[in-house]
């Protein structure tokens, strides 16, 4: 019985783990799309491509875990952890692969992405992550419990594109950017973990603040 346990413990965690080597992937399809269309406002819309594919077909992408980490118990901070080692494993399996193609013509684009990244400061990364978690939040949210197909993927579209379009900071996304311009350098590793704790804090805000009203509400009522 214990084997038994032992095996499907392993089983979940290697699915689990390939779920979030394909979210990672997902979102390089979206950085792809951002960095060929050449228009940001195009980019913004076109990277919608990879949230699109993991709500459709159920991958596991840590900036949509993490804001329902306290709907869990503390054993899901373990989830997280392995969620978001293997979106990175996508990310970078994505540029290596997306490097071998002709579509390096795209380097000059990702440098300048990086650029941008690499010259700012931690409390600026910071900030940025959390307003485009924020921004997820509301995309997945509206996603999952809207009832109309056009409320559906209006939330989607406004959550994702804006937080492209504003320059708002995606750690995978980013992960796919640093990895595809060959920046793995110790700063982009720190860069990058400041804004998995911007996303992390920007995906935790708004239920926080949901559950606090609908705590007073019912305080209210009583």
């Amino acid at each position: 019985m214990e084997n038994v346990k032992l095996k499907n413990g392993a089983f979940e965690t290697l699915k689990e783990f390939l779920l979030s080597v394909l979210a990672g992937m997902s979102i390089s399809f979206g950085c792809v799309a951002f960095l060929a269309s050449g228009n940001k406002i195009v980019g913004a819309l076109f990277f919608v491509v990879g949230l699109f594919m993991i709500l459709n077909f159920n991958f596991s992408l840590y900036t949509g875990k993490v804001c329902y980490a306290f709907d869990n118990k503390p054993s899901y901070i373990l989830r997280l952890f392995l969620i978001l080692g293997g979106n990175i494993v996508g990310a970078i399996l994505m540029a290596l692969m997306v490097g071998a193609t002709r579509l390096t013509s795209l380097h000059d684009a990702v440098i300048n992405v990086v650029s941008a990244k690499m010259n700012d400061n931690v409390l600026s990364l910071f900030f940025l992550g959390i307003f485009c978690n924020m921004m997820i939040f509301l995309a997945v949210y509206g996603y999952k419990n809207f009832e109309n197909i056009l409320a559906k993927m209006v939330a989607l579209f406004f959550g994702v594109s804006v937080f492209v379009l504003c320059g708002f900071e995606h750690c995978i996304a980013d992960a796919f950017y640093f990895a595809f311009a060959g920046e793995y350098s110790i700063k982009a590793f720190l860069y990058l973990m400041m804004i998995v704790l911007g996303n992390t804090v920007g995906g935790l805000f708004l239920p926080l603040m949901i559950k606090a009203v609908k705590g007073l509400e019912n305080k209210k009522k009583e």
